[in-house]
């Protein structure tokens, strides 16, 4: 079974997430944030939708907090 944070259509702005920024792509690091906007533009990506949080960090979704 593929995750939701894998597809695109499940992830929106004003979503709480938790993301892994690149540099702590090798600790495994999350951050929680406010979905911004989405910056992956593929409906599906193996590692995470990339989006922007609220407050200018990019990552990769690893998980939804909410689904607000």
């Amino acid at each position: 079974m593929q995750n939701s944070n894998c597809h695109r259509s499940c992830i929106m702005p004003g979503m709480t997430v938790d993301i892994v920024l690149k540099k702590d792509q090798p600790t495994g690091r999350l951050t929680r944030g406010v979905v911004g906007r989405l910056l992956t533009n593929k409906f599906y990506h193996p590692r995470g939708i990339k989006v922007m949080l609220e407050d200018g960090q990019v990552g990769r979704v690893q998980h939804i907090v909410d689904n607000a």
